[in-house]
């Protein structure tokens, strides 16, 4: 599992069409992050593996 820090870029591997997201905030499993087309969302990092994005 990819360790995550809030100002980091990710995508959900299984929703592209949530666009890139921005995470807020990292509490244990729990990730929130920020997508382009879907919001603020909760995510659970122990079921699901973010893919960071590289910064342009």
């Amino acid at each position: 599992m990819t360790l995550l820090e809030p100002g980091m870029l990710v995508r959900h591997p299984t929703r592209p069409d949530w666009g890139t997201g921005q995470v807020q905030s990292v509490v244990g499993p729990r990730v929130t992050v920020n997508f382009e087309h879907a919001g603020k969302l909760l995510i659970n990092a122990a079921q699901v593996a973010l893919e960071v994005v590289d910064a342009p």
